[in-house]
């Protein structure tokens, strides 16, 4: 599994945030790694001025006595792990938790979804961290089911044209068995692709092709990347409990299909950036499968990946 050293735990102190605290201090516990709590909220009016010190106060207070019912639950002493707390006040939220993670080499960030816990896709600051933010992102939703049945799926494409996409989708695997290990102990695999070339002969080109023989050539494609698949699954040594979900289809219809159907709790994927441009956001259809899932997400990024967010 990919070690995490250095936590970010993003907060607005607003809300139950227990369900993402847990997870954000259990990661930290497993990889005895120290974890930063940041209080993102706005600013006071200059008028309020002289309230400032008793409002960030009261949302430190408020996230430490989170904090402190958390490890209580994981049954840690509040010696145990290493916790700091900060309140930063101003606009553009994303773009501050980003520059922390440029300057002080954070590996993961963890939050709580924004909005509705259990409304499909992701809002504003969600989506700017998902697109912006160079380690991986982990949003979490409410579980459907019990810690030690927690279903996790990755979602993985096995064409890899380029070395950078080869290393992710082997890191994506590996992360995501290591998280079912510690779950269900079965990981889903996800992966899928739109042969384009069976629609559009058997629908709109006039041609004289039987179905018998498009119907082998589709069976020839899906065998060959299944093969593909199969490949990287032996690749990343990711053997055991495997329930592995693979079609010809629209990614952005299957995925959210397989995750409802298999009540999926957390999705590990990779957000799709060109390695040495800034500011290349994820493509099309991976922001369409982001707004229709409603499970926790776990997104890493390309090694190489660098944001579009100037470092001061």
């Amino acid at each position: 599994m990919q070690n995490f050293h250095n936590i970010l735990f993003v907060s607005h102190a607003i809300g139950d945030e227990s369900g993402s605290l847990m997870q954000a201090l259990s990661v930290a516990r497993n990889n005895r790694a120290p974890v930063k709590v940041v209080v993102v909220c706005p600013d006071l009016p200059e008028e309020f001025g002289e309230y400032k010190r008793v409002y960030m106060d009261a949302l430190s207070e408020r996230v430490r006595e989170s904090v402190k019912n958390v490890l209580g639950s994981l049954k840690l002493g509040e010696d145990e792990l290493e916790v700091d707390i900060e309140v930063d006040c101003g606009s553009t939220p994303a773009e501050r938790v980003i520059h922390r993670v440029q300057r002080d080499d954070y590996d993961l960030v963890v939050k709580s979804v924004e909005g509705k816990k259990q409304r499909a896709g992701f809002k504003a600051m969600d989506m700017e961290l998902l697109r912006k933010c160079p380690c991986p992102v982990w949003l979490c939703r409410p579980a459907k089911h019990s810690p030690g049945d927690i279903r996790v799926a990755v979602a993985v494409d096995p064409d890899c044209k380029e070395p950078n996409s080869y290393d992710l989708a082997i890191r994506l695997l590996r992360l995501s068995h290591s998280l079912a290990d510690s779950c269900s102990d079965e990981l889903h695999i996800i992966s899928c692709w739109d042969y384009d070339v069976d629609a559009y002969l058997r629908r709109n080109f006039p041609i004289n092709v039987s179905d018998e023989q498009l119907n082998r050539a589709t069976e020839s494609a899906r065998s060959k990347h299944r093969s593909k698949l199969d490949v990287l699954i032996n690749a990343a040594g990711i053997g055991d409990v495997l329930d592995i979900h693979h079609a010809i289809a629209r990614p952005d219809r299957f995925i959210p299909l397989v995750i409802e159907e298999k009540k999926i709790d957390l999705l590990v994927m990779g957000t799709v950036g060109r390695t040495g441009i800034p500011g290349f956001i994820m493509g099309n259809t991976a922001e369409n499968i982001l707004q229709k899932i409603s499970c926790s997400l776990l997104a890493l990024k390309p090694r190489g990946y660098v944001s579009p967010v100037k470092v001061y």
